[in-house]
């Protein structure tokens, strides 16, 4: 049934964008066990110019998040009000190791003199990677292998939630302009729903996005191409099209400090955290199921609730994943 859903679906998205899906279990080949990586197409040079641009996204930012559904495609379909928000956020690396780079997302919320900090989202980026997460629907994760071309020259990124469970995940070459606008451009690839629908409605089951990021000298821009599908026994059918634009701009928030100290706070949780999910990609599991319910309760909450008690000197990184542990047991299962 799969693999009839992932070929339906690509006949459906030939019509909405002219990107290829992204990699799944049937577009993939398994490179031979004893093939050598291919020589990256990029020399030194331009394997740097890379690099800045994916870290010229940390910073301080106005950010405004825009999504707006704009072509109905199932009969009678009525368009979603548009979902505009503005926010404060800063951007800080967690690791850069050459051929790895990561970024975490700080959101700052409330007022300014007593700012709230949340944990939001990450991205993680890998040069020529071996394998890439790819989103199967129904809370369903594979592990697919990256093959030794479409590796050469290319990044993965792969974004996680707030909980650091994973998001979605891709893979492209960065290319840059003369003008020194970078830009890096994945083919579609699918991605759970994203919580300002979960918690609102339930007649799709999946998005097929691509997925933009376009650096310029005044900050940056994600944009996505989305396309809300509902997956049952007889395919996939595509309701509506919506594109995304996020924009950051770059600013100098005044109380930024808040959100660094939140993290220096809680870094070492939430590597403890991410250590838990980070073993589903390299311990040889080739499928695994991350359930949650859309409000959160199973496992968004109380990962983060055991975060905030060590920012509050309630407890400390070891306990504070332990009490965490037992929520992410019971919400993770390896498919064999």
């Amino acid at each position: 049934m799969k693999t009839a859903i992932l070929a339906a679906a690509a006949l459906t998205l030939a019509g909405c964008a002219t990107a290829t899906p992204g990699p799944t279990a049937a577009s993939m080949a398994t490179p031979p066990a004893d093939a050598a990586r291919a020589t990256a197409s990029h020399d030194a040079a331009a394997f740097e110019r890379d690099r800045q641009a994916i870290l010229a996204m940390q910073g301080e930012y106005a950010v405004t998040f825009d999504f707006r559904e704009m072509v109905p495609i199932a009969s009678g379909y009525e368009l979603a009000e548009p979902k505009l928000t503005p926010a404060r956020e800063v951007v800080i690396v967690v690791e850069d190791r050459g051929d790895f780079i990561m970024l975490q997302h700080l959101l700052i919320v409330g007022e300014e003199a007593n700012p709230f900090i949340v944990k939001h989202w990450r991205q993680d980026w890998r040069y020529q990677p071996e394998t890439v997460l790819a989103f199967q629907g129904f809370d369903d994760w594979t592990v697919e292998n990256v093959s030794a071309a479409e590796a050469a020259g290319a990044w993965s990124q792969t974004v996680y939630q707030v909980d650091d469970s994973p998001r979605y995940a891709a893979v492209a070459p960065w290319t840059h302009d003369a003008d020194g606008v970078s830009t890096w451009e994945p083919p579609v690839s699918w991605r759970p729903l994203p919580r300002r629908d979960d918690t609102t409605r339930d007649d799709y089951d999946v998005i097929a996005a691509v997925n933009r990021h376009t650096v310029t000298a005044w900050g940056w821009i994600h944009e996505q191409d989305n396309s809300k599908l509902l997956l049952d026994g007889d395919g996939v059918h595509e309701l509506v099209r919506e594109t995304g634009v996020n924009t950051y701009r770059r600013t100098d928030l005044s109380n930024d400090q808040a959100a660094r100290d939140y993290w220096t706070a809680t870094e070492d949780y939430w590597a403890l955290v991410r250590t838990r999910f980070e073993a589903l990609e390299t311990d040889g599991t080739r499928r695994f199921h991350i359930e949650d319910d859309a409000e959160g309760t199973q496992l968004y909450g109380p990962i983060l609730e055991a975060g905030q008690r060590v920012l509050f000197g309630l407890s400390d990184a070891e306990s504070a994943f332990a009490e965490a542990e037992p929520y992410l047991d019971s919400q993770i299962t390896i498919v064999r």
